[in-house]
């Protein structure tokens, strides 16, 4: 008898160790888990913050692209116009060539001659509308710029999400893994004990009451399993 309990509590034993070692297993494979999903948001915040001025500076630019185009309303278009012809560069070009113009009309003698005056009132709009032209474009250039940057960062953004996405996968299927095998652990455990109390039923192994084959001496108190006395 005692040597069939010794052999149940092995079974319990191994059962406790095995399940252990498949919780801890699982354990290991859920930090590591852990700490991957932490690197790859690490990352991507490493990414986002260095191409986020990038980004800013293409949203600013679109906007004063949209005023400047007429797209943000008139009053709008008209504040950027103004803005322009009250910088310095169109300050700098109109006063170099009307100067350029009256030097030149002078040394030819037609200072006072109706042409001077023509290309005098025409110049102003003309270097306007050129600076115009080129403001929106090199708007253009930082709103592709930044275009280009929010792409970068949506990319970055979706291959994190796919490798923390297959990360979790990996933790979920630790989990069930260590459930499985805990689970087979004390499937063997219980297996055990069935077939234990088979034998004993069947009269083939020392049971731990009245069995089947096996009889009990009141007056020693011992139990008598197949001849032999306990």
């Amino acid at each position: 008898m005692w040597m069939a309990a010794a052999t149940l509590g092995s079974a319990v034993i191994g059962g406790v160790v095995q399940s252990n070692a498949a919780r801890s297993a699982a354990g290991a494979q859920t930090e590591a888990a852990e700490a991957g999903i932490a690197e790859q948001r690490r990352q991507f915040d490493l990414i986002q913050g260095l191409l986020e001025p990038y980004v800013g500076a293409g949203e600013s630019a679109l906007l004063q692209q949209m005023a400047l185009g007429g797209m943000s309303g008139p009053e709008a278009q008209q504040a950027a116009i103004a803005a322009i012809e009250g910088g310095q560069e169109f300050e700098t070009l109109t006063r170099s060539g009307e100067e350029a113009i009256l030097q030149n009309a002078s040394a030819t003698g037609g200072l006072r001659g109706g042409n001077v005056q023509s290309s005098l009132a025409q110049f102003r709009p003309q270097v306007l509308s050129s600076l115009i032209n080129q403001q929106y474009g090199r708007l253009g250039g930082l709103t592709t710029l930044g275009q280009n940057a929010a792409v970068g960062t949506g990319n970055a953004g979706m291959q994190a999400g796919t490798n923390i996405a297959n990360l979790y996968g990996q933790q979920g299927a630790a989990a069930a893994g260590s459930a499985l095998a805990s689970g087979q652990a004390w499937g063997n455990v219980l297996g055990g004990f069935g077939q234990y109390a088979g034998g004993v039923a069947s009269g083939a192994l020392p049971g731990f009451g009245v069995q089947q084959g096996n009889t009990y001496n009141q007056d020693t108190g011992n139990w008598l399993f197949g001849g032999s006395t306990f």
